[in-house]
């Protein structure tokens, strides 16, 4: 798979694929996460416009998966990898957060971040076989509280989430 920058009109594909990841979320007892919609056109299109939507190509060169992030407190906070369950197993998400890794490098950030459910096996104990740790919540940055405190607004905190972190 190659990664590369986003096209605009392959937004909604993006969409499609968030909603294909999600649904094995139905199989964990967490059916809201299943039926959550995807991130809106406009928010993907920031994303884009921002340089940080990345999609790893198929054969094809359509979008198998993809990640968006943004600079938080001086890291590269990964706000979501989907991957299509076609293409799940792959390597696709690792190849992704490599490809972010490099950036983060580039603009000088020192770590990625990014938060997650603890007990879904692809989540927290997936990233930290790829080096991320746990930081306690009295670690939190300012950016990192405002994200969790948004998070819990929108219910995720119903299922046990935290925050990781990977330095660069």
């Amino acid at each position: 798979m190659r990664i590369r920058s986003a096209a605009p009109a392959e937004l909604p594909a993006l969409q499609d694929i968030e909603r294909a990841a999600g649904a094995v979320f139905r199989d964990l007892g967490m059916p809201e996460i299943a039926d959550d919609e995807p991130f809106a056109l406009d928010t993907l299109e920031h994303y884009r416009r921002a340089g940080r939507c990345w999609v790893a190509a198929d054969e094809r060169n359509g979008p198998a998966a993809y990640l968006l992030a943004e600079p938080v407190d001086g890291a590269l906070h990964i706000e979501q990898v989907s991957v299509h369950p076609r293409a799940a197993r792959r390597g696709v998400g690792r190849a992704l957060l490599t490809h972010a890794t490099d950036r983060a490098r580039e603009e000088g950030l020192t770590a990625l971040t990014l938060t997650t459910f603890t007990d879904v096996p692809w989540n927290a104990p997936y990233y930290a076989r790829l080096g991320f740790r746990i930081l306690p919540d009295a670690d939190l940055t300012p950016g990192l509280r405002a994200i969790r405190a948004a998070e819990a607004a929108h219910g995720l905190d119903r299922w046990p989430r935290v925050c990781m972190r990977a330095p660069l």
